[in-house]
């Protein structure tokens, strides 16, 4: 059974910081991108961003210089560390895997609040 448990989302100031982690289990095949999405209440879900397994890394324009993505191959865990948060990005983050022959896997979502 696919299993994707992420964690670290909570609530913080405006300039705060959080690290979120998503563990992934079960997945028969090789992990090869694993990402972070995001989704605030009556938008669409958008990549925050991506990272492949050789660490080749991607940003949403809104996420550069502050976010910063990373995995441990290892362990099968992606990370996002989140530094100077701002309210607008206040939403729920979902861990996003792909295997190698391109199956797609979401964790539950984490609940990442930015108070002003």
């Amino acid at each position: 059974q696919v299993q994707l448990v992420e964690s670290g989302g909570g609530l913080v100031q405006a300039g705060g910081s959080l690290r979120l982690s998503c563990a992934a289990s079960g997945i028969m095949f090789s992990i090869n991108t694993m990402g972070w999405y995001r989704q605030a209440p009556g938008k669409q879900r958008d990549l925050v961003a991506s990272i492949t397994r050789d660490d080749s890394t991607n940003y949403a324009d809104f996420v550069k210089g502050r976010f910063t993505i990373s995995r441990s191959n290892a362990k099968n865990t992606v990370y996002l560390q989140m530094n100077d948060l701002k309210p607008e990005d206040t939403a729920i983050y979902y861990c996003n895997v792909r295997d190698v022959f391109r199956r797609e896997y979401w964790g539950q979502g984490a609940q990442v609040t930015v108070s002003s």
